[in-house]
């Protein structure tokens, strides 16, 4: 058994995690931390899988902005899960902070909101890919820095 669940990390780690990473930021209620911790304590290179697990994470954001900014609300409502209230309470987030906001997409419960909210005020995609990756990557680097400290 653990030869297998070994072969699958050597062969698919990288891609395992850029699949978890963007499913988790867009249609799955899951994260990624654990694929990070045993790629780390597998081995991976570290600023590597910091850098996948980014990049996988800030497309899956980035699909959930165009479905917003193409104004789905079906969409976002069936198959992202966010509601009407939601979006509400996080334009007034938009309102009082501004673009500073995207900077906490990756919060469980609230990211998905931001990003589909971003997409509806149809901020501009650079502002929105700058602030959404910068803290993506902050996250990951975060999380890569305690679990290596374990």
């Amino acid at each position: 058994m653990f030869e297998l669940v070994d072969s699958l990390i050597s062969d698919y780690g990288y891609f395992s995690l850029f699949l978890t990473s963007f499913l988790a930021s867009t249609i799955l209620p899951f994260g990624s931390e654990g694929v990070v911790a045993l790629l780390i304590h597998s081995g991976f290179d570290l600023f590597t899988v910091v850098m996948v697990a980014t990049v996988g994470n800030y497309l899956g954001a980035c699909t959930t902005y165009y479905v917003g900014l193409k104004g789905r609300s079906e969409i976002i409502e069936k198959y992202l899960s966010i509601s009407q209230g939601q979006l509400a309470k996080t334009d007034k987030l938009f309102q009082k902070y501004g673009v500073y906001v995207l900077l906490f997409t990756w919060v469980p419960g609230i990211g998905d909101v931001i990003t589909a909210a971003g997409g509806l005020l149809k901020l501009p995609f650079k502002i929105f890919s700058i602030y959404v990756f910068v803290g993506k990557f902050a996250r990951y680097l975060a999380i890569a820095y305690l679990i290596s400290q374990l």
